[in-house]
Order: C-alpha cells, then sequence, then structure tokens
C-alpha cells in the first residue's frame, strides 16, 4: 500500500475551513493514517469534521477536533465573568493587601474556575496575584503561572557539619562568584551538557526553536530581582521517609530561579495568544486562558513543562559545580516549582491548577519556604489540605513594592540589619532588603495547618545579581 498524500485542496473541497485546521489535519493524517488509501482518509476527515466533539478524546483525532471547534468559536465575542464568584480560602487576610484580593476576587469569576486559595504571602501582581491558587476546569491561564516559568527552590543538605559556615566565609564567598552567573542576560561560556536541551519539544515548536541558542548559552545561570544563590545552616528536626537525614545540623546550599529567557518568551507569546484567542472583560484581561483541547493550550502545555524541566535542570547544574568545589557530598536534595501549573484531582475532578507564588502541599509533599536573606527559611512537608488546594505560601512575600524599599531604605540601613544577622552579601540591592518583606514567622504561623515543618535553613552567604 503505497504512502498517503493529501494537501490542502483535497480537505478545503470536503468543507474544512482555509485556516490552521488543514495543516493540523494533513500533519495528523500523515503521521497516524500513512497506511491508510487517500479515499479511507476522506472519510474519516469527514466524520471528524461533522461531529467534532465526538473525537475530543481520541489520541490522534483529538487534535483536528480541536482546532475545528476552536475555529468555530467567534474570535470577537467578549466571554463574560461570572455575576457571582465562587468562594475562596482566605490564609492571614489582615496582612494581605486589598490589591492581591481585588485580583483574586475577579479570578473567581471566571467560567472556567473550579477552585481557588490565597495564601498568606500573597500581594498583587498581574492578572492571578502573587500568592495565588487557582483551579480550573481544562483550561491553562499563562498569566496564572506567571512570566517567570517554573520559578523554583532548590536545596542540597551536604555531609559537612553547620558551622563549616562560619570557619569559611571567604572559601564560600569564592565558591559563589565562581560558580554562579546572574541577571536577565546572564550567559555561560562553556554551559554544561543537559539532556533537557535536546528535548523533542525543540525541534517541534517554532517558538522554541527559535529559543533554542538562547537556552544553551544560559543553562545553569539565575536571574535577577529576588532571585539567589546562599549557603547556610540547615537544622534538620525530624528525618522523613523522603528526607532520609539525621537530625542535627548540616552546610547546605539553597538556590531560587527560574527558567530565564526561554520561560519568558513562552509566557509572553501565549500570554499574547490567549488574549487574542480569549476576549475576556478589561478588569480581566490577564486572566486569558486557552483550552487544553486546542492545538494553542496543547502548545503552551508542553512549552510550560519543558520550561519547569529547565528551570530545575538550571539548579542542578550549579548545585553540582558547587558540591565539587566544596568537596562534598549531597545527603539529600529538596526541591519544587511554586511558578506552574499541574494536573491534578480535586474533589474528585481533574483540574488545572495553577500555582503562582505557591509550594505544592500535597500529603507527604516536600517543598521549601524561604524567608529573607536575614531570615529562616523552612523545609516542610504538606498537609494535603483541601481548602488551601493543597497549597502553601512560596515566601514571606513582599510587604513593600521594590519602588517604595528603594525610596524608605539606604545601603547603610540594609548593611547593618546584614551585619546584625551575621549575613556576607555578595551583590543585591536596597530592593531587595529584608525590610521589604513580611515576618516570615507570622506567614508560617497562618498556615500551620498546611504543612509540617521538618527543617529550617539559616541564611550566612547569599549571592544574587
Amino acid at each position: 500500500m503505497g504512502k498517503l498524500s493529501l494537501n490542502g485542496k483535497d480537505l478545503r473541497k470536503i468543507g474544512y475551513p482555509e485556516s490552521k485546521v488543514i495543516g493540523i489535519a494533513i500533519q495528523v493524517m500523515h503521521q497516524y493514517y500513512k497506511h491508510s488509501n487517500e479515499a479511507e482518509a476522506i472519510d474519516i476527515l469527514k466524520d471528524v469534521l461533522a461531529a467534532p466533539d465526538a473525537y475530543l478524546e481520541d489520541a490522534a483525532l483529538g487534535k483536528i477536533a480541536a482546532a475545528l471547534l476552536d475555529e468555530i468559536r467567534p474570535k470577537n465575542d467578549v466571554i463574560p465573568l461570572e455575576q457571582k464568584r465562587k468562594e475562596y480560602a482566605i490564609y492571614g487576610f489582615e496582612n494581605i493587601e486589598m490589591g492581591a484580593i481585588n485580583q483574586m476576587e475577579i479570578a473567581m469569576k471566571l467560567p472556567v474556575t473550579v477552585a481557588g486559595a490565597l495564601m498568606p504571602d500573597a500581594h498583587q501582581g498581574y492578572g492571578l496575584p502573587i500568592g495565588g491558587v487557582l483551579a480550573t476546569n481544562n483550561a491553562v491561564i499563562p498569566y496564572g503561572v506567571g512570566v517567570d516559568i517554573g520559578c523554583r527552590m532548590c536545596l542540597s543538605v551536604f555531609d559537612l557539619p553547620g558551622d563549616f559556615v562560619n570557619d569559611n566565609i571567604e572559601k564560600l564567598k569564592g565558591f559563589l562568584t565562581r560558580n554562579t552567573v546572574f541577571g536577565s542576560g546572564g550567559t555561560i561560556k562553556n554551559p554544561m551538557v543537559d539532556a533537557v536541551l535536546e528535548r523533542k519539544e525543540f525541534s517541534e515548536n517554532k517558538l522554541l526553536k527559535s529559543l533554542h541558542d538562547r537556552a544553551f548559552k544560559q543553562i545553569g545561570t539565575s536571574g535577577s530581582g529576588n532571585h539567589f544563590v546562599e549557603f547556610g545552616i540547615i537544622e534538620i528536626k525530624q528525618s522523613t521517609e523522603k528526607l532520609n537525614i539525621p537530625p542535627g545540623n548540616y552546610l547546605g546550599l539553597l538556590s531560587h530561579s527560574g527558567s530565564r529567557g526561554l520561560g519568558a518568551a513562552v509566557a509572553n507569546y501565549y500570554t499574547r495568544l490567549a488574549r487574542e484567542l480569549c476576549k475576556l472583560p478589561d478588569v480581566a484581561q490577564h486572566l486569558a486562558y486557552l483550552d487544553l483541547n486546542s492545538a494553542e493550550g496543547q502548545e503552551y502545555w508542553a512549552a510550560m513543562n519543558l520550561s519547569g524541566d529547565y528551570a530545575s535542570a538550571c539548579h542542578h547544574q550549579i548545585h553540582k559545580k558547587i558540591a565539587r568545589s566544596v568537596g562534598a557530598q549531597v545527603l539529600g536534595m529538596v526541591e519544587n516549582h511554586h511558578n506552574f501549573a499541574w494536573k491534578e484531582i480535586f474533589n474528585g475532578q481533574e483540574v488545572i491548577v495553577h500555582r503562582k507564588g505557591a509550594t505544592p502541599a500535597g500529603k507527604g509533599v516536600l517543598g521549601i519556604i524561604p524567608g529573607s536573606m536575614t531570615a529562616p527559611g523552612f523545609i516542610v512537608e504538606g498537609n494535603g489540605i483541601a481548602h488551601s488546594i493543597q497549597s502553601a505560601s512560596h515566601g514571606a512575600g513582599r510587604k513593600m513594592s521594590r519602588t517604595a524599599a528603594k525610596n524608605n531604605f539606604t545601603n547603610k540601613m540594609m548593611n547593618d540589619i546584614l551585619s546584625e544577622a551575621g549575613v556576607h552579601l555578595i551583590g543585591g540591592d536596597i530592593d531587595e532588603s529584608p525590610m521589604a518583606y513580611k515576618d516570615i514567622n507570622e506567614v508560617m504561623h497562618y498556615q500551620n495547618e498546611l504543612v509540617n515543618i521538618i527543617g529550617m535553613f539559616k541564611p550566612k552567604v547569599v549571592r544574587m545579581a
């Protein structure tokens, strides 16, 4: 049997619209039905065109069906918000600015919203507030994930005692300086090889293909702003099945960063696309979503997951290089995304859980909740609380904007606080001053039912942009 050969003329003849649907249909048929003859293929395509809803669950034909349904829906119609918002949990209401609450109120009126929660570190962002958790029905919101896709924490526990820090401050400064690169344009001259750069998504998606060279040059680097790599003292309070390390004090390395230029480009591109395809009222336009049954939704989902894996690879490369420099073995590692979307089960229904500045806290799930450069971070184990959508805060949260911090604090004020805490800072700016952040102990108090504390991290040598 000869190889199937279809073209756009064949599909237009049977009623397929002059759009990207034709390209998707031809690709699917040539990939999955290449041994069929032309007549058989045309009959299949006619069936999908007649009733696309019936084929959405089909692994192959579902791609065509989703594209057809997306084409049918009017593009210029504004999708109204629901009159009444759905209920949602708020943790630490008295310490959350009204701007963040107002943003959450809007998010809870989206027609795709199933449930939501606001964490005690919440503050205003774009679209979904920082610290917002939103569960949706088969829809993903690019700005619900955030611009820095896969922004995450990573903690290595070394086989060295905690007091190693105090005896080796200058050495540790050198390790951080030589093995880290920061900034939005930061690149590495000879980056380490990593399997994530060989992923098929880079060749299958035109946008990702154009970003591959940048991703290669930036792997193993960190962003600017509140991103950091720091040495500190880890106090393990209790051993767990997933972190089987005896209680005690250890040298630790903690990093915070995301998916660099790759994730930013993905976020910006698909946010613009979502706003074109999903017309919402002006007040909700940053919450534009993509249907996961659509080709665009599937593209974003694949690109988002790639960006998350890339972010993880960046952290692992940093930790590997620094562990080698220190000459230490890693006893255990704890890591988690806090800007991402996951498929999870909520009240018996599969939903898309967006955590924009929130830590996954499913039953037994380990995570890191940092404080500030002078405040402790916490190693936590989730309790799987349903009304928080199995989430916790991603840090202390800002109580003051970057602009306000620059206007209210001086370098001397920040240096005095650092000196008092015994913290050595490389880089950093006033806008990241510890005074700009909420009290991490209060934040942890508001979410004590959501997580159990199994350890603490006290920063001692901090590297920032």
